[in-house]
C-alpha cells in the first residue's frame, strides 16, 4: 500500500484514548451513576422498568452493579416509538435520526447538541486512526437523510478540520468523477459499495488505484478479512472497520486503528458488556457473545444495557498503537439472523469467507434459503469475475463443485452453487442484501 504511511495516523484524544484502566473505570462509574439517575428521573419507561425490577439508581455503587439493571431491546424501542425514550426536553433537540424500519417499526433517536458533539468526537477518533488530518479531503458515500452513516462521518471529518464531501451513496458515475475532481484522500462507505465503485471503474477501463485515496473507513454491514484484502488491493489503500448503531449514537462507537487488531470502543462514552445470548449471563473477557451497550453521556435518548444482537468479544490489552481503550473483535454475525438449516447454525459470513478466497469470482453473491418440500436447501449464487469469464475457467462443472466442496467444509452441510455471468447479481449502493430466506415459517 504505497500511498498509506503509518506516519500519517495519530491519536485524536490521547487523554481519553490512552487512559489507565483504573482511571477509565472510575470515569465510567461516575458517568454510569449519572446516566441511570438521569434516565430514571426523566423517562417514564426507565422509571417503570426499574421499579418493576426493584432496582433504584442508588443501588449502582460499582461498575459490576450495572448487572442489577434489566436489559432493553429493539422491541422496547419500537414500543416507545416515536419519542417516549427521549430524556431531554424537546426544545433541546437539534437533530433526529432513525433506523430503516425494514423489519418493523423504526427506532427513532433525538440528539441534543451535546450528543452531536460526542458523536463528532468519537468518529473523529476513528478517522484520525486512518490518517485524516485538517488538510484531508474525505468523501462520505454513506447514505444521509435519517440514516446516521453519512452524518456521523461528516461530523467526524469536520471535527478534525478536514474537508468533507457529502456525496451520499448512489449515482456511481458522478461518485467516481468527484473522487477524481475533488481528489479525496479517504473514502467512507459500505464495503460492498466501495467494491461496486471499483467494479464500475474497471468496467469503464479505469484503474481504481489511480485515485488519490490513501485509506477508508468501511462499515454499516458485516464484512470479512477477505473483503478487506480486495479493497486494499483494488484501491491501494488501508481499509479499516467502523461500527455503530443508531440506537447507541451512530458510526464511531468503535473503530479500528491502523494495527487492524480489533475496533477501539469509545468506552468513556459507551460502556460495553458481553453476554451469553441465551442465559443472559455476563461473560468473561475474551469469550464470544452478544455485545450490550450503555450510553454514559447521551442526553437526548440514553440507552442502558441495550442488547445489540451483534456477536463479538472484548480485548482489554493495550494495543500496539498506544491506545488503552477496549477493543471489540470483528462482528461474527447476529444472534437473531444466523440461519438454522437442517439443524445446523450457519452464518452468512462463513460462506463469504470461502467465496472471497477464490480469485476467479467477483465480490458479489447471494445466499438463497428455501424449503421446496420438507427439507431446507441452500443455493449460493456466485458471479464469475469479468476477467475470467471468457476463457480462464475451462471446466465450469469442476470449478463449481470445488466451490461447493469448500463451502460444505466451512459450514458443515452441502449447498447448491450456481455460477452467474459478470454483473448479473444485484449490487447495492447502500447495505448489500446477501441473504434471501424463502422459507415459510407461518
Amino acid at each position: 500500500m504505497a500511498k498509506f504511511s503509518e506516519d500519517d495516523v495519530y491519536i485524536f484524544n490521547k487523554e481519553r484514548e490512552c487512559m489507565q484502566r483504573e482511571d477509565m473505570k472510575e470515569l465510567q462509574l461516575k458517568r454510569l451513576k449519572n446516566t441511570v439517575k438521569y434516565a430514571y428521573e426523566h423517562v417514564d419507561f426507565y422509571r417503570d422498568l426499574y421499579d418493576k425490577h426493584n432496582v433504584h439508581p442508588d443501588d449502582i455503587k460499582t461498575l459490576e452493579d450495572i448487572q442489577k439493571l434489566p436489559f432493553i431491546t429493539k422491541d422496547d424501542l419500537r414500543k416507545t416509538y416515536p419519542f417516549k425514550l427521549q430524556a431531554a426536553p424537546k426544545e433541546d433537540w437539534k437533530e433526529v435520526h432513525s433506523t430503516s424500519g425494514t423489519t418493523g417499526i423504526p427506532t427513532v433517536a433525538a440528539y441534543t447538541q451535546k450528543d452531536l458533539d460526542i458523536w463528532a468526537e468519537s468518529t473523529a477518533r476513528g478517522l484520525a486512526s486512518v490518517g485524516v488530518n485538517p488538510k484531508s479531503i474525505v468523501n462520505v458515500a454513506y447514505g444521509f437523510g435519517l440514516f446516521t452513516g453519512g452524518h456521523g462521518a461528516q461530523y467526524g471529518a469536520q471535527k478534525i478540520g478536514a474537508l468533507a464531501v457529502p456525496m451520499s451513496s448512489g449515482n456511481t458515475p458522478k461518485q467516481i468523477n468527484f473522487l477524481k475532481d475533488f481528489p479525496a484522500d479517504f473514502l467512507c462507505c459500505t464495503p460492498s459499495y466501495a467494491l461496486f465503485i471499483a467494479e464500475t471503474m474497471e468496467k469503464e477501463g479505469m484503474d481504481p488505484k489511480d485515485l488519490p485515496l490513501k485509506g477508508g473507513l468501511f462499515g454499516a454491514e458485516m464484512w470479512t478479512e477477505e473483503i478487506r484484502a480486495k479493497l486494499e488491493e483494488k484501491f491501494d489503500i488501508s481499509a479499516q472497520n467502523i461500527y455503530g448503531l443508531t440506537e447507541v449514537i451512530g458510526p464511531g462507537v468503535s473503530t479500528e486503528c491502523h494495527m487492524k487488531d480489533g475496533m477501539h470502543i469509545a468506552e468513556d462514552h459507551f460502556y460495553p458488556e458481553i453476554i451469553d445470548p441465551e442465559t443472559l449471563e455476563v461473560l468473561p473477557e475474551g469469550e464470544e457473545g452478544e455485545i450490550v451497550f450503555t450510553s454514559l453521556t447521551k442526553t437526548g435518548m440514553p440507552v442502558i444495557r441495550y442488547r445489540t444482537k451483534d456477536l463479538t468479544s472484548l480485548n482489554y490489552e493495550k494495543c500496539k498503537c498506544g491506545r488503552t481503550t477496549v477493543r471489540m473483535s470483528r462482528i461474527k454475525g447476529r444472534s437473531d439472523d444466523m440461519l438454522k438449516v437442517k439443524g445446523v447454525i450457519v452464518f452468512p459470513k462463513q460462506i463469504e469467507e470461502v467465496i472471497m478466497k477464490v480469485d476467479e469470482l467477483a465480490p458479489a453473491y447471494q445466499i438463497i434459503v428455501s424449503r421446496p418440500d420438507t427439507l431446507d436447501e441452500i443455493e449460493v449464487q456466485v458471479e464469475i469475475d469479468q476477467a475470467n469469464f471468457s476463457d480462464s475457467i475451462t471446466d465450469l462443472e469442476t470449478f463449481r463443485n470445488k466451490i461447493a466442496k469448500s463451502i460444505k467444509e466451512a459450514i458443515g452441510i452441502g449447498v447448491k452453487v450456481t455460477l452467474a455471468e459478470p454483473f448479473t447479481i444485484p449490487r447495492s449502493e447502500g447495505k448489500a442484501k446477501r441473504v434471501i430466506d424463502k422459507r415459510d415459517f407461518s
